[in-house]
């Protein structure tokens, strides 16, 4: 299992942004060189990230910018605007257990709200992870390569 690649793209392209939106045009082409894929894929990232209200995209070669600060968007704020999971739920549970096997029918009572426990444990730290942690990070990484 894992979470969809929207997040670390979503998270990639706003640092993107941060970074270089006081020097270039931030299009989607340049997010989409940065990070590897289509630009197709950034115009949808971006998309949704502009519904969530951290950015503001002007039409054309206009570019993107932030309209938030890194400090004020958590992991967890882009792991919700992107939509990483396709229902509420980050577990998808096999759907038809048997219920003559005594492990089948009750398989449902003793894992359900352990997994609610483990996704709930992991959004609480996603919201204590700012934008801003890792773009100072990435600048210490980078001060360290000069």
């Amino acid at each position: 299992m894992q979470i969809s690649s929207r997040l670390t793209m979503a998270v990639h392209t706003l640092l993107c942004i941060a970074y270089f939106e006081k020097t270039e045009k931030v299009t989607s082409n340049f997010i989409a060189a940065s990070v590897g894929t289509n630009p197709v894929i950034i115009r949808n990232l971006l998309t949704q990230l502009k519904a969530a209200d951290f950015i503001d995209v002007k039409r054309g070669t206009g570019g993107a910018a932030l309209k938030r600060d890194l400090q004020d968007i958590s992991l967890y704020d882009v792991y919700h605007a992107v939509d990483c999971i396709p229902s509420d739920s980050l577990f998808h549970f096999h759907e038809h257990p048997s219920p003559q096997c005594p492990v089948g029918k009750t398989i449902h009572l003793s894992l359900d709200d352990k997994l609610s426990q483990v996704q709930l444990a992991m959004e609480e730290q996603m919201r204590r992870i700012s934008l801003a942690d890792m773009a100072g990070t990435m600048e210490q990484a980078l001060c360290k390569q000069r």
